[in-house]
């Protein structure tokens, strides 16, 4: 099976202790192991599937449309690797491999420079 990467909401929600999603997230290296655990018991989603930093604090959930097909493929005894791939926005990113594969993170691409739109504009430097 191929290697892909995933998606992990919530990093703007807060942990119950702790550091935030968000600190905890800019901690995380590319390539280092998080850990994927299902929630059973979960209120609001008994597919859920959090995802946790190598320190054991939690970065958020798989996103839902692939949380069910990963937590039944963990519940049934299948191998899956992941490691952290980086933050864009609010989202985390993972990447994940199966049966017994090392996950492979993709080339980087090269991240756009936000727009300035502050609405300052300096002044141009003369030589006088």
């Amino acid at each position: 099976m191929r290697q892909q990467s995933i998606a992990v909401v919530g990093l703007p929600y807060a942990n119950r202790k702790g550091p935030t999603r968000r600190f905890e997230a800019e901690l995380c290296a590319p390539g280092e192991a998080v850990e994927l655990r299902p929630e059973p018991n979960n209120r609001h989603d008994r597919w859920a599937v959090a995802v946790f930093s190598v320190r054991g604090v939690q970065l958020g959930y798989v996103n839902a449309e692939r949380a069910s097909w990963i937590g039944g493929m963990i519940r049934e005894g299948r191998e899956i690797a992941a490691v952290f791939q980086g933050v864009v926005h609010n989202t985390a990113w993972c990447r994940i491999a199966f049966d017994g594969e090392v996950p492979i993170l993709p080339p980087q691409r090269a991240q756009e420079e936000p727009a300035d739109d502050s609405g300052f504009f300096p002044d141009a430097i003369y030589d006088d």
